[in-house]
C-alpha cells in the first residue's frame, strides 16, 4: 500500500531522528565546555549553561525515544 502524505518512510524518519541526535550531543558537548572551570569564564551564566545542558539531554532521550519507537514497529511488522 503507498504511504499517506502523513506518514513518512522509516529510513526518513530514521535519518531525522539521527539528525537530531548528532545536534543535540554536539550542542551538549559545547554547552558543558562552556560549564567545565577551565574554560568558563566569570561571566558565564552557569544557571542558563544548566538549562541548556538540561535542553540537550532532553532533545537527545527524545531522538533515542524515537529510534526506539520505529525501528521496533519494523521489527514487529
Amino acid at each position: 500500500a503507498p504511504a499517506l502524505p502523513s506518514q513518512k518512510p522509516k529510513s526518513e524518519l530514521v535519518r531525522t531522528s539521527l539528525r537530531l541526535l548528532t545536534s543535540s550531543a554536539y550542542r551538549l558537548q559545547s554547552e558543558c565546555r562552556k560549564a567545565l572551570p577551565v574554560e568558563s569564564s566569570p561571566s558565564t551564566d552557569m544557571q542558563l549553561v544548566t538549562q541548556q545542558v538540561i535542553q540537550c539531554a532532553y532533545d537527545i532521550a527524545k531522538a533515542a525515544k524515537q529510534l526506539v519507537t520505529i525501528t521496533t514497529k519494523e521489527n514487529n511488522n
